[in-house]
């Protein structure tokens, strides 16, 4: 059973309530908050849930993931895509910054 969020008609999160902990779920609300408070109106490419790691996420199309795990605070990740090396980061402008600094 997925829970789907939907922040606009085209855009929706969908999470895997079925496999996820009592905490993971928490984690839910912790990464849909931030996304409207920094980043509403981005596009979400995809979202979920990593059973290896306990991130729950939402990844942006302009390259940001918005994460928690465990009910904790969120993090925003960005991943280098030639190298592989991710950068965990404390809030969302420096996450931005980060993606345009590989970019560029």
């Amino acid at each position: 059973m997925n829970n789907i969020y939907r922040f606009q008609q085209e855009n929706k999160a969908e999470f895997p309530i079925s496999s996820m902990g009592s905490m993971d779920i928490e984690s839910i609300e912790i990464v849909i908050n931030a996304y409207k408070e920094f980043a509403d109106g981005e596009y979400i490419e995809f979202s979920g849930f990593n059973t290896s790691s306990g991130y729950v996420y939402i990844a942006l199309e302009n390259g940001v993931q918005i994460i928690s795990n465990f009910g904790q605070e969120v993090e925003f990740l960005v991943t280098d895509m030639e190298t592989g090396e991710e950068f965990f980061l404390d809030t969302y402008e420096e996450a931005q910054e980060k993606m345009n600094e590989l970019v560029d």
